[in-house]
């Protein structure tokens, strides 16, 4: 029986459903990210929230808190899943390596009478023109390709990933072509949860103040809240300022790969069509399918055979012969093509 694809993946993913979810080798860390999220919420729901909902006379305002706690969570959790369970953009691996350039091997010193060996090798760049711009790709000899335009190898997955920006722990996968506008949303998302958590704290606080008179005598009463506002002020630091940072990134058309690489005096500017359009091209434009089919069968390659006439000697007892004159015009052809190569 024919094995798909995912069952015989070279890299380091990991699959789950039959191959139709994948993840990145430290998938684990996805643990430790929903844990950061959910058991915050929780608490807030049941310490914070509940309390709010008693201090507000209108229970329209009441319900509203509680509702957008639970649609910014969901929100968070959904573009989680988004970011770190599909195909980042992983291109296909060669099954056969390049044709290549028969050179002269510069560095054999040559002999009086003696010649060079030609040996096959292929150039470890190629310039590629891209809106006007050089751009030079690289050859991967893991995948045995010329990259992409803005494509790297990622060393953690062992893939080439298109329009790599970098590999996320905290989600488990790369960040790529195919899940970057779900990975700055997830940013975004969760920056706007850490300051609506922050905020609803604070306000409890406050009420707590009006109540006690003294703010220690208000902690004292809710201790979980301080804990809420010093935790979201912390994350919020951290996501809030990657949101800028990718904000920068998008509006100039840098991945962070590019921006660490480079810099800004140096960063490539063949991709770079202008703030606006460099936004819509992120977040208004068709994500492209899957070159990879994960649940697809393994096309099985027919063996090799020897031809009739090979076999109707085999059957009279002269295989044997058969087969060693097939080597030796093999070897008569070889010696043939280096003289003509040498010449």
């Amino acid at each position: 029986m024919a094995k798909r694809v995912y069952q015989v993946w070279k890299g380091r993913n990991k699959f789950i459903f039959r191959g139709r979810l994948i993840f990145g080798p430290d998938a684990k860390s996805l643990v430790i990210t929903l844990l950061l999220i959910i058991v915050p919420i929780v608490v807030f729901c049941t310490h914070v929230a509940r309390n709010l909902f008693y201090e507000f006379q209108s229970s329209f305002a009441s319900y509203t808190i509680l509702v957008v706690t639970i649609v910014l969570t969901v929100n968070v959790l959904l573009l989680l899943l988004l970011t770190s369970a599909r195909d980042p953009g992983i291109v296909p691996r060669n099954p056969h390596p390049l044709e290549e350039d028969t050179c002269y091997d510069s560095s054999v010193s040559l002999e009086a009478g003696s010649r060079q060996t030609p040996t096959p090798r292929l150039p470890r760049t190629q310039d590629l023109m891209v809106n006007g711009f050089t751009v030079k790709v690289k050859y991967c000899e893991t995948c045995m390709l010329y990259r992409p335009p803005r494509c790297s190898h990622c060393s953690v997955c062992d893939n080439c990933v298109e329009r790599f920006d970098h590999h996320c722990p905290w989600v488990g996968q790369c960040i790529g072509l195919r899940n970057y506008r779900f990975f700055f949303l997830f940013v975004l998302s969760s920056t706007l949860l850490c300051i609506f958590v922050l905020a609803m704290s604070a306000m409890h606080l406050k009420f707590l103040l009006d109540n006690y008179g003294t703010i220690w005598k208000a902690i004292k009463e809710s201790p979980v809240s301080l804990i809420l506002m010093a935790y979201s002020f912390i994350f919020l630091w951290f996501v809030g300022g990657l949101t800028c940072f990718h904000l920068y990134l998008i509006g100039t058309n840098q991945t962070t790969y590019e921006n660490f690489r480079f810099g800004v005096a140096n960063r490539p500017r063949a991709f770079d069509r202008g703030c606006l359009n460099n936004f819509l091209e992120v977040f208004c434009s068709k994500i492209e399918p899957s070159r990879n089919k994960f649940h697809a069968r393994v096309e099985e390659r027919p063996a090799l055979s020897l031809n009739p006439e090979a076999k109707v000697a085999g059957s009279k007892g002269n295989r044997r012969v058969k087969v060693e004159d097939d080597q030796i015009g093999d070897d008569l052809m070889k010696i043939s093509q280096r003289q003509q190569i040498e010449e």
